[in-house]
């Protein structure tokens, strides 16, 4: 018990191990999860998604978006490392992978340079370090908002020609009607059930955290079965996960230096360090859903920000504590 919360403490729980087992299951028996299957593992995950994003909206609401709006300058900040200095570090990053296989991974990169902040992790994380938790909520909600529309963009104008190319207008439109019109009626809802949403949020998280296991399972399912992960070694993952680890430490710094410079004060500071280092697994799962389901590129494309959740919770997990000691 006392290691188990312990590990809690810096994001190593129940549904990192369920990544992995849910991968390990991929490879030992993927057929439930592929497109030939009889089960629409895939189309279950599809409605899941929706109501993700319902439940999300219920516990949103229009008035936390419009009472944060006032630090504008923080929050400028925070969606611009966000969405434009990690892609444009992924960009950089593309001439280091030549192989075919290297260049699947650096998609899979690119894709979790495009993706939104996390809300959750996020939010508490600020708090056990102290920053400015209003500024957090605010951000890491207005990122998701923002991911469903500015992800995509960004993966149509890099992915065109490519193996990986996506129709944009497909997939905003598949956005639209599962991501966006289920958070605005759940934003609608959230006077009449939005009490009842908090009360319930074990519940939700639980629920949620399972359709992302079945997502991960079916991405996975396909590429083993497709053999896409033959031409990749220990050596390989090993790499990568080095390089996640300096992908986070690269935006981390580059925003506690840049967020001195602009004046921000600690509070602000901590919230602008947070929520812009931090990747969205959840967003990753549900994107890669829409916008390669059914392809043997959804396991590969999910490795890295996978890898990069994990790294990202314990590196924050450590980090905020050693603010809220200071």
């Amino acid at each position: 018990m006392k290691f188990w919360k312990n590990a809690g403490r810096y994001g190593i729980d129940g549904f990192l191990l369920g990544l992995m087992g849910v991968i390990l299951g991929a490879w030992i028996y993927p057929y439930p999860g592929t497109s030939s299957s009889p089960f629409y593992l895939d189309e279950i995950a599809g409605y899941g998604i929706s109501l993700i994003f319902f439940f999300y909206g219920l516990k949103l609401g229009f008035r936390k978006l419009r009472d944060g709006i006032a630090n504008w300058r923080l929050h400028l900040f925070v969606q611009a490392v966000t969405f434009v200095i990690f892609p444009l570090i992924g960009i950089v990053l593309k001439p280091f992978f030549t192989e075919e296989t290297g260049r699947m991974l650096w998609m899979g990169i690119f894709f979790l340079c495009a993706l939104p902040s996390t809300v959750s992790s996020s939010v508490v994380m600020v708090g056990i370090a102290k920053g400015n938790i209003p500024a957090a909520i605010f951000n890491a909600s207005v990122s998701s908002l923002v991911g469903v529309f500015v992800t995509p963009l960004w993966l149509g104008l890099i992915f065109i020609g490519s193996e990986g190319a996506i129709a944009l207008d497909v997939v905003i439109t598949k956005l639209v009607i599962q991501v966006m019109l289920p958070l605005v009626l759940g934003m609608l809802l959230h006077n009449r059930f939005g009490a009842w949403a908090v009360r319930n949020s074990n519940g939700i998280r639980v629920y949620d955290q399972t359709i992302i296991l079945l997502i991960v399972y079916c991405s996975f399912c396909q590429s083993f079965t497709d053999r896409l992960f033959e031409g990749m070694s220990t050596t390989d993952i090993l790499l990568l996960g080095m390089g996640m680890s300096g992908l986070f430490f690269l935006v981390f710094f580059f925003t506690k230096k840049l967020g001195q410079l602009l004046g921000f004060n600690r509070e602000d500071r901590i919230t602008a360090i947070f929520c812009g280092s931090k990747k969205s697994m959840m967003q990753g799962a549900l994107m890669s859903n829409v916008m390669f389901a059914g392809t043997p590129l959804a396991g590969i494309i999910l490795l890295p920000v996978m890898i990069y959740h994990s790294l990202q919770l314990v590196y924050v997990g450590i980090i905020a504590r050693k603010y809220a000691d200071q």
